[in-house]
C-alpha cells in the first residue's frame, strides 16, 4: 500500500514538471513570435525610413542600360542611322513645293493701252529679261529627281542601320560583361573583407593562446614573437580588403548610377552558378548571333553601296518637274475674262562629261573601302571562331576547377583547425600554425575568386553567342 502511494506520487511531480515543461515551451515559442513581429515590423520601418537599396545583376544591368556613356552613345547612333534611311527614302520619293514671287521690272517707257493685254505684240517696247513688267508666279511644283546614286544612297542607308542595329548589340553585350565584372567583383571583395575578418580574428586568437602557454612555460618567447607578427599582418590584410571593398564598390556605383549613390548591396548568388551548354550548342549560336560579324557584313554591303553610288556620278541623271498656278501679269485667277490658273512640266536629264576626274577618284575610293570590310569580314569570321573555343575553353575550366577549389577551402580550414590542437597540445610548431592560417585565407580567396572567374567567362561567352 505505502509503495502504491509512494509510485503516484512520484507520476504526479512527473506530471507536474512536464506541465512546466510545456507551460514553458508555450511561453518562449509566444515570445519568439513576438520578437519575429516585432524585427519584421522594425524591418519595414527601416526599408521606408530608406535602408540601403538591395541589387541583383539584373537590376544592375538595367540600371547601367540607362546611364553608361558608350552603351547610349551607341543607341543614338542606331537613332541617327534610322533617321538617315527615312531622308534616303526621302530622296527617291516626289516632293512638292509651293513657290510665290513677284518680279518687277523697269520697262523703257509708259505702256501703251494696246499692250497691256498683248505685251508680245508690241516689238517697239523692251523689258529686261522677264516676260513683263509686273510678273506674279504662284505655283505649285512637284519634284521628282531619279538616278543611280539615290537608290544606291538608300539601300547603303538601310545597311547602314543593320550595321548600327550590330554595333548597339554588341556594346550591349560588352555592357554586360563590364557590368557582371563590377558586380562580382564587390561580391567577392566583400566575400575577402569577411575572410580577412576572420583570418584576423584567428590570428589574434592565436595571439592569446601563445600568450597563455608562454606565461605556463610550455613554450617559447619566439613563439609569441611569431604570433604578434602574425597578427599584425592580418590587421594589415583586413584594411587593405576594406579598401579594395570600398574601390569595387566606387567602381560599381559610378557604371548604375546618375546621382553616384553608394548606398546600396549586392546579392550573392556565386553559389548559383549558371549552366554551361555543349560546345556545339555554343558554336550554333555564335555562327547565328554574333553581332560582330553581323556589323562587318553590314558594312561590306554598305560599302558596296557606295561603290554602286560613285558609279552613279559617272551616269545620266533625270529630273522631273511639273508646276500649276499663276503665272500672270497680275496676281488673279482670272484677268479679263481670261483664266490664268496653268501648268507646265519640264523634264532634265543631266549627262556628266567632264569633272577633271573627280567622279572616277571617288569611284576609286569607293573600291578601296569595299576592299578593306572584305578584309575585315573575314577577319571577323576567323576571330569568332577562335574566340568560341577560347571563351568555352576557359568557362568550362573554371566550372571544373569550382568543385576542387570549394574542397581545397574546406580541408583547409580543417587543416587550421587540426593544427591548432596539435599546437596546444604541443605537437606542432607556431610555423605551422601560420602556414595554415595563411593556406586557410588563399584557399578561401581562391575559391571565391573562381566563382566569380566562371561568372566572367560565362558573360564573355555570352557575348559571341547571346544567351543561352
Amino acid at each position: 500500500m505505502a509503495a502504491s502511494s509512494n509510485q503516484l506520487l512520484i507520476r504526479q511531480k512527473s506530471l507536474f514538471r512536464n506541465g512546466n515543461a510545456v507551460l514553458r515551451a508555450s511561453l518562449v515559442s509566444g515570445l519568439l513570435a513576438l520578437a519575429a513581429a516585432g524585427f519584421a515590423q522594425v524591418t519595414l520601418t527601416a526599408q521606408a525610413q530608406g535602408a540601403p537599396l538591395t541589387l541583383t545583376l539584373q537590376d544592375a544591368l538595367q540600371r547601367a542600360r540607362m546611364n553608361d556613356p558608350q552603351y547610349l552613345s551607341a543607341v543614338t547612333d542606331l537613332g541617327l542611322a534610322k533617321e538617315d534611311r527615312v531622308q534616303a527614302r526621302a530622296g527617291l520619293l516626289p516632293d512638292v513645293n509651293y513657290n510665290n514671287s513677284f518680279i518687277y521690272t523697269q520697262g523703257n517707257g509708259p505702256l501703251p493701252a494696246s499692250c497691256q493685254t498683248n505685251p508680245a505684240g508690241c516689238p517697239n517696247f523692251k523689258f529686261i529679261a522677264n516676260n513683263a513688267v509686273h510678273e506674279y508666279i504662284s505655283q505649285a511644283n512637284v519634284h521628282e529627281a531619279l538616278s543611280l546614286t539615290n537608290v544606291a544612297d538608300y539601300r547603303r542607308s538601310s545597311a547602314a542601320l543593320a550595321q548600327a542595329r550590330a554595333k548597339a548589340e554588341v556594346a550591349a553585350r560588352g555592357l554586360v560583361v563590364t557590368v557582371t565584372q563590377a558586380y562580382y567583383g564587390l561580391v567577392v571583395a566583400q566575400r575577402k573583407y569577411a575572410t580577412a575578418q576572420r583570418a584576423q580574428t584567428e590570428a589574434q586568437r592565436f595571439l592569446d593562446i601563445s600568450q597563455k602557454l608562454e606565461n605556463g612555460g610550455e613554450v617559447a618567447h619566439a613563439d609569441t614573437i611569431k604570433a604578434r607578427i602574425q597578427a599584425q599582418q592580418q590587421q594589415r590584410d583586413l584594411q587593405e580588403s576594406q579598401i579594395a571593398m570600398e574601390r569595387s564598390r566606387l567602381d560599381l556605383a559610378v557604371l548604375l548610377f546618375a546621382d553616384f549613390n553608394q548606398d546600396f548591396t549586392v546579392v550573392d548568388d556565386l553559389q548559383t552558378p549558371e549552366p554551361l551548354p555543349t560546345f556545339a550548342e555554343v558554336e550554333t549560336a555564335g555562327k547565328k548571333n554574333n553581332p560582330d560579324v553581323r556589323a562587318a557584313l553590314a558594312a561590306y554591303e554598305v560599302a558596296n553601296h557606295e561603290v554602286t553610288a560613285a558609279w552613279g556620278g559617272l551616269l545620266p541623271a533625270l529630273s522631273v518637274d511639273y508646276f500649276y498656278g499663276i503665272d500672270s501679269t497680275q496676281f488673279a485667277i482670272r484677268t479679263d475674262g481670261v483664266r490664268n490658273l496653268g501648268y507646265s512640266g519640264v523634264a532634265s536629264l543631266q549627262i556628266p562629261i567632264f569633272s577633271w576626274g573627280a567622279d572616277r577618284s571617288k569611284l576609286k575610293q569607293a573600291k578601296l573601302r569595299r576592299d578593306q570590310a572584305h578584309v575585315e569580314l573575314t577577319f571577323a569570321q576567323k576571330t569568332l571562331l577562335s574566340h568560341l573555343r577560347e571563351f568555352y575553353s576557359e568557362a568550362e575550366t573554371s566550372r571544373s576547377e569550382m568543385e576542387s577549389l570549394s574542397s581545397s577551402a574546406e580541408l583547409a580550414a580543417d587543416s587550421l583547425r587540426l593544427t591548432n590542437l596539435r599546437y596546444q597540445a604541443g605537437e606542432a610548431t607556431v610555423l605551422e600554425v601560420v602556414d595554415a592560417q595563411n593556406t586557410a585565407t588563399l584557399a578561401r580567396n581562391a575559391y571565391d575568386d573562381g566563382q566569380a572567374r566562371y561568372r566572367l567567362a560565362v558573360a564573355n561567352l555570352q557575348t559571341l553567342t547571346g544567351n543561352f
